[in-house]
């Protein structure tokens, strides 16, 4: 079964080490779609947090709040809730930091290899989305 367009052959011979550099791109691509979606929820969840900072700012500094800890809601006082929010803010921070790096890392790696396979498959191989 051909799948190239009609009058296009396919003469190049796909080694071991092809496939195997394949099967990296392949396991690359969804490592990063999986790292990707987590970091949108990282990014989501700062947003969230950063939008409920500055309503939390807005209230008297004496009144006390639901806080969620875990599966338990405490009352604390507004101040405890801002320092904790900004902890929290500071934690998600350096897991975005970490996913971004990672991310990267992984663009370099299947960049490298889109290179290489291009370069032996031309247009026979379709390594894009």
């Amino acid at each position: 079964m051909e799948l190239l367009p009609e009058g296009q052959t396919n003469n190049t011979q796909v080694t071991f080490e092809d496939q195997q550099k394949i099967n990296q791109f392949s396991t690359l691509i969804s490592r990063k779609d999986l790292l990707s979606a987590e970091l949108e929820e990282y990014k989501k969840e700062k947003d969230y947090l950063d939008d409920l900072s500055l309503e939390i700012e807005l209230i008297d500094e004496d009144e006390k709040l639901n806080y969620k800890i875990g599966d338990t809601f405490v009352l604390l006082k507004q101040s405890d809730i801002v320092e904790r929010l900004e902890k929290d803010v500071e934690v998600l921070d350096k897991k975005i930091e970490v996913l971004e790096s990672q991310v990267e890392d992984l663009d370099d790696l299947l960049t490298s290899l889109k290179k290489l396979l291009y370069a032996k498959f031309g247009n026979a191989i379709n390594l894009e989305r």
